[in-house]
């Protein structure tokens, strides 16, 4: 894969994440207008609603950029989405005969305030690696009973918070719960004193099924991906979660990345999941090269303090691909709508900086990490920003998601004390 040249000149320079390959829709804003829909191209941002109402961008199904999120374009299905791309393309290309008309809708992304990009339907939070499952369950269960008989056969989840998703840049308040410890006999409704960070990916709905699909059709389903960070308050989760799993631990917050990096842009950068230990059922069975060689980086800033790199993993650690988890989803006959997102569930690698959650990192608080900074960290502390980044890297070319970035603010006061 090549570079596509843009008139844009800084969709051209070496490691842009945003060149004319990549065009990630996003929703915007700027001190002189209101929430718009965008789309990503070196330092800037077309603003396509504009393109739209001045005729250079039209589509079959009629207007769909006069509301602030992208699901309008979702609903209307995968030839639209590939017309829409063409369009963008003919207009951004060096030479294009539209460079004169188009100047006037760019706007810098440094003077742009992003949004989220989409209205979250459903949110369904997967358990899909094997590294992380693997440490996970080795911690609790001892290495002989790490994973659950289940977890070869079919990709684990829960139902989230669809209301508790957010856009990267966020804040996020250090959550109330019940904690139980080891030494006390009750319970006690305290702040929670283990929250963590889960790296993921989030993949997005954009058809609407109703009845089991395939996993080819799940595929063509999902309209793009972003980068997901499931805040975790691990100690609410110990005490909660026998024996329906995660509940409150889960429900603080969710955050994505501002841009939703569409399945054709990632299309040269698809790769097969890793080697099965038991042949899937023909129902989830792969097809082809379903995950992508994504790298991804996650680093913490203590307040008002330089970053450390936390971990660096990559994608392709998944042991089930988004397609193969929205297939499952679908096999009880549950609907799927415009608007699901599909978390990951946390991507780790073999090794113990590829791990993507402070549990893990720290092996539940008993090897604490050594910041940059000198400060030492077996979970997050108030004041921490975590910074979660991606990119799919070709010859000359990169894929980018923005990042996803979120600080721990102090827990509330009691919220029940009146």
């Amino acid at each position: 894969m090549s570079l596509l040249p843009s008139w844009v000149e800084s969709a051209n320079l070496p490691d842009c994440p945003f060149p004319l390959n990549n065009l990630p829709y996003g929703v915007f804003s700027t001190k002189d207008s209101d929430p718009r829909c965008g789309v990503a191209i070196g330092d800037r941002i077309l603003d396509v609603q504009m393109a739209e109402e001045l005729g250079l961008i039209t589509l079959d199904h009629g207007p769909a950029f006069d509301v602030p999120f992208w699901n309008e374009v979702m609903e209307m299905g995968p030839e639209t989405w590939a017309e829409l791309r063409r369009q963008l393309t003919t207009l951004l290309a060096q030479g294009s005969e539209h460079q004169t008309d188009v100047e006037p809708m760019l706007v810098a992304q440094s003077d742009a305030e992003l949004h989220m990009p989409f209205l979250v339907s459903e949110y369904t939070d997967f358990y899909a690696g094997r590294h992380h499952a693997t440490n996970v369950g080795t911690m609790f269960r001892g290495a002989e009973n790490a994973l659950p008989p289940n977890w070869l056969h079919i990709p684990i989840g829960y139902n989230g918070r669809a209301s508790s998703v957010v856009v990267s840049g966020t804040e996020v308040r250090r959550p109330w719960g019940q904690l139980k410890s080891p030494d006390q006999p009750l319970p006690a409704f305290l702040p929670c004193r283990r929250f963590d960070f889960e790296l993921e990916m989030g993949a997005i709905v954009g058809m609407p099924s109703d009845g089991p699909v395939t996993v080819d059709e799940a595929d063509d389903m999902i309209f793009g991906y972003v980068l997901l960070n499931d805040w975790s308050a691990r100690d609410i989760q110990a005490w909660e979660y026998q024996p329906l799993g995660p509940f409150q631990a889960k429900a603080t917050a969710t955050t994505i990345s501002p841009w939703i990096v569409t399945k054709a842009a990632l299309d040269p950068f698809r790769v097969h999941t890793p080697k099965r230990d038991f042949e899937l059922l023909d129902h989830l069975k792969d097809t082809g090269p379903m995950l992508y060689d994504i790298d991804l980086e996650v680093t913490l800033a203590p307040q008002g303090q330089a970053p450390t790199s936390l971990t660096k993993t990559n994608y392709r650690e998944m042991y089930y691909s988004a397609a193969q988890q929205l297939a499952h989803h679908t096999t009880s006959g549950c609907p799927m709508t415009p608007g699901d997102l599909l978390g990951s569930g946390t991507i780790s690698g073999a090794e113990k900086h590829q791990r993507g959650s402070m549990l893990e990192l720290s092996w539940g608080g008993k090897d604490p990490l050594t910041l940059a900074t000198g400060e030492d960290r077996s979970f997050l502390q108030d004041g921490d920003t975590l910074t979660l980044s991606g990119a799919a890297k070709g010859d000359g070319v990169t894929i980018g998601f923005g990042t996803c970035t979120g600080t721990v603010l102090p827990a509330l006061e009691d919220p029940y004390k009146r």
